[in-house]
């Protein structure tokens, strides 16, 4: 099941703080995970992509967008079909396991001149296959202005997320470019982890100034595996209630992720 609709129990900034999973009414989507087998640096085996998928639910989460990389490194291994096909597959094996969770098809997008054709073409895919959000990855040693490619994607009313722009070293030292790019309407896609210092102090810290300055942002796990880069969503949720109140945790955590999946913009954080 999808959770998109508010929970009055964490609407308020009294929200309690014993752990999320003792509030299971809550259920998280997460918008970026390599929980495919053998398509990109994620799980190697089904075995291991359903160890993920089983810490996903441990997790609270209940619907995935499986994002393996495309483009880059990637390419030529990670076609639309190949995503699509490998999703379904997935999906067969949670079935006959009984595993509560639903994966839909995505991909973390590297950057490159050619992504509006590409898009044209099916060749790439948006979160959740749905057409409106996708998912960029930066590279991580040097800046590229993308806001030319931020307005070709607007044309085509497709909004870009920016995934874990925290970690992004050349970009928060120029925080000015993603001004600019903020302007344009990006998105941001800010990793659990991160927020709990998994990533180091200066991404954490990173990470907790992206959510105060009013940027339009959903949490997801970018989980890769089951143990060291594992989900991280109840912590998170968690750990932003406490810093900012249960209204802040529940919009990036649950009513951002579900506005991607019905193709809507993600509201901004007001804290």
């Amino acid at each position: 099941m999808i959770t998109t609709q508010h929970n009055p129990a964490y609407g308020r900034d009294q929200i309690p703080m014993e752990s999320r999973l003792a509030h299971p009414a809550v259920e998280f989507i997460d918008v970026h995970c390599h929980c495919l087998p053998n398509l990109d640096d994620g799980p190697e085996s089904v075995e291991e992509a359903i160890a993920l998928c089983r810490k996903l639910v441990e997790d609270c989460v209940s619907t995935v967008v499986a994002t393996p990389h495309q483009l880059g490194r990637f390419e030529g291994r990670t076609g639309a079909p190949a995503i699509r096909r490998a999703t379904r597959q997935l999906n067969d094996v949670l079935k006959e396991r009984g595993i509560a969770l639903v994966a839909l098809p995505g991909a973390e997008v590297r950057v490159d001149e050619r992504i509006d054709g590409l898009l044209a073409r099916d060749e790439v895919l948006t979160l959740a296959d749905a057409g409106r959000h996708l998912l960029l990855e930066l590279p991580w040693d040097a800046l590229i202005d993308i806001e030319p490619l931020l307005v070709q994607l607007a044309c085509r009313d497709v909004r870009t997320v920016l995934a874990h722009p925290e970690r992004n070293v050349p970009l928060l030292q120029h925080p000015q470019v993603l001004c600019r790019w903020l302007a344009c309407g990006i998105g941001l896609q800010v990793t659990a982890a991160s927020l709990l210092g998994d990533w180091g102090r200066h991404v954490k810290q990173a990470a907790w100034g992206l959510l105060t300055q009013g940027c339009r942002v959903c949490v997801a796990t970018d989980a890769h595996d089951d143990a060291s880069n594992g989900p991280r969503m109840t912590a998170a949720f968690d750990a932003i209630a406490a810093r900012l109140g249960g209204n802040v945790a529940y919009l990036l955590c649950v009513e951002n992720p579900a506005r991607v999946l019905r193709g809507e913009r993600l509201a901004p954080v007001l804290v």
